[in-house]
């Protein structure tokens, strides 16, 4: 198995983004090792030895990308034995071309706490938080979006997801069994914000299984009431005309960015 490596003289979230992304277009398996806060000499020297050890034990050269600002560092991690590339190489001299200006590079200033969107994605977070599950109903003329939809249909993962990547306002109202009665009807909470509303539904047997992990045997995990619950809050998406999404197949990034895509929410964080 080829090993990829995924290094950075900040956190390496940018290597490893677009390395994935790379790697994703191929079928095959890989060792994946990240090293961060690589900013000295002495620290890239390690670097490449550990690279070294990692082609005499897979008999194959490790795959190394790697963003680092500081010129002296970069030059060393270039020499390693790996097949190596530097993002930013590849990048910023056309960019610079284009823009017609030069670039200034410097650490840490894409993911850390002085990023400016930083306090807006920390502020989103704790209102995804206070505002989980329909706790506090109050706060709603707050949210950029209101998530629906049945327990363990992905609003709560979902929410927290659009808060600290993008920086928006995310809250979730689950609709349970209490709200179904004969036939399941706008609760009055949200009517006021119904153009906030957005619908996740699930398959019933996805939404089985997850319920089942929780409470094995139970009538709430049971088919039956997965199927009910389902039917009854699709019939109000479309009866309300309330967007909704069926988050089966799709990761949380996958459903974030379709909502997005879908509500045209103003991201706050790129």
């Amino acid at each position: 198995m080829r090993t990829a490596y995924y290094i950075s003289d900040g956190t390496a979230i940018t290597a490893e983004v677009f390395g994935h992304a790379l790697l994703s277009l191929f079928t095959l398996e890989f060792k994946h090792i990240t090293i961060p806060f690589v900013e000295t000499v002495e620290q890239a020297q390690q670097v490449i030895n550990k690279i070294a050890v990692s082609f005499q034990d897979d008999q194959q050269r490790p795959l190394v990308f790697y963003t680092i600002v500081n010129v002296e560092v970069r030059k060393i991690v270039a020499k390693s034995v790996g097949i190596n590339y530097n993002f930013l190489d590849q990048f910023v001299a056309p960019l610079e071309k284009v823009l017609g200006i030069p670039s200034k590079p410097e650490k840490h200033r894409t993911h850390s706490i002085h990023e400016k969107t930083y306090d807006i994605r920390i502020e989103a977070v704790n209102y995804a938080l206070a505002n989980d599950d329909g706790s506090n109903l109050k706060d709603y003329n707050e949210a950029d979006i209101v998530l629906v939809g049945v327990s363990r249909s992905g609003k709560t993962p979902t929410s927290l997801y659009l808060a600290l990547q993008y920086g928006i306002k995310a809250a979730n109202y689950p609709f349970t069994e209490d709200d179904m009665g004969d036939v399941l009807k706008m609760p009055p909470a949200l009517k006021h914000f119904k153009g906030k509303l957005f619908g996740l539904t699930i398959e019933a047997e996805r939404l089985h299984q997850i319920r089942s992990e929780r409470r094995a045997n139970s009538r709430y995990a049971s088919l039956a009431q997965c199927r009910l619950e389902l039917r009854e809050v699709e019939n109000l998406y479309r009866k309300e005309k309330i967007p909704f999404l069926n988050s089966t197949y799709f990761s949380i990034e996958e459903i974030s960015a379709k909502i997005l895509a879908q509500t045209g929410l103003q991201r706050r964080k790129y």
